[in-house]
């Protein structure tokens, strides 16, 4: 296929064949699975994916990669398109009463808008396997206390089994992006780990938590909850965000919750 990678689209086109191989390894696919492939591009593991599950619906922005796409996949299963921008793109709509298994190679420059996004649909998926920025699977996968850690970390693993599966090498992919990627894996829990009384109390203290990583809770939070708040459950007020587990979020946000509807 013939085809101009669009830097505004962020395309990097995968064409090794191990890793290929590799990346459908991991994800499995079969007949029975509803499979939704986000910016097919070329095909690389489109087609694969349709041989192995006879079906499989894909999101893509670019026009101009559709029709050849269609051509290339015409004998191989039944292939749905839709040429929308996966940032809007309802993907509950398209799992109906099944659950859905999302693939892609995601552009870097909205792969964090388009995890949320995604999480935000989570109820209709059962996983979801990703290309992406060897930099944000480490960000995703991070622990409390280390740099990596931060709001990305908190939000998704609320929500998700994070495993990192492979690193995949910038020569993989034409044009060659300048930083190393990595395949994970997310699997959408069906019970919380957490207990949260309101999720939107949840994101909004986390995200203010991590606005400014070297300042303490206590100045972090100030305009959500005093110290003696945070001091009442255990957590000390000098401690940074980073410090933080799933656990301490939740308390914080539970409380804020509390005191919103209390006014």
């Amino acid at each position: 296929m013939s085809h101009r990678p669009r830097k505004r689209f962020g395309q990097n086109f995968l064409h090794d064949p191990i890793v290929i191989n590799k990346i459908i390894n991991a994800i499995r696919p079969l007949r029975t699975d509803t499979l939704l492939e986000i910016g097919p591009g070329q095909g690389a593991i489109t087609c694969p994916l349709l041989e192995a599950a006879g079906k499989l619906t894909v999101v893509e922005l670019d026009r101009d990669l559709i029709g050849p796409l269609q051509d290339r996949c015409s004998t191989l299963g039944e292939l749905t398109v839709h040429s929308a921008d996966a940032l809007s793109f309802d993907f509950c709509a398209v799992a109906g009463q099944q659950m859905l298994r999302v693939i892609g190679n995601l552009p870097y420059n909205i792969s964090t808008p388009l995890l949320f996004h995604l999480l935000d649909q989570h109820q209709c998926i059962k996983d979801m396997h990703f290309m992406l920025q060897k930099e944000v699977v480490e960000r995703m996968a991070a622990s409390p206390g280390s740099g990596q850690y931060g709001r990305l970390s908190v939000m998704l693993q609320q929500r998700c089994r994070v495993t990192p599966l492979f690193t995949i090498g910038s020569g993989a992919f034409k044009p060659p992006p300048k930083v190393e990627s990595a395949f994970v894996r997310l699997e959408p829990y069906r019970q919380p780990v957490v207990l949260v009384t309101n999720q939107s109390a949840f994101e909004t203290l986390v995200k203010q938590a991590f606005s400014q990583r070297r300042k303490t809770l206590r100045n972090t939070l100030r305009e959500l909850l005093d110290a003696e708040d945070i001091s009442r459950l255990g957590i000390d007020p000098a401690a940074r965000a980073e410090s933080l587990n799933l656990d301490d979020f939740a308390a914080l946000a539970n409380r804020l919750d509390e005191i919103r509807k209390s006014l």
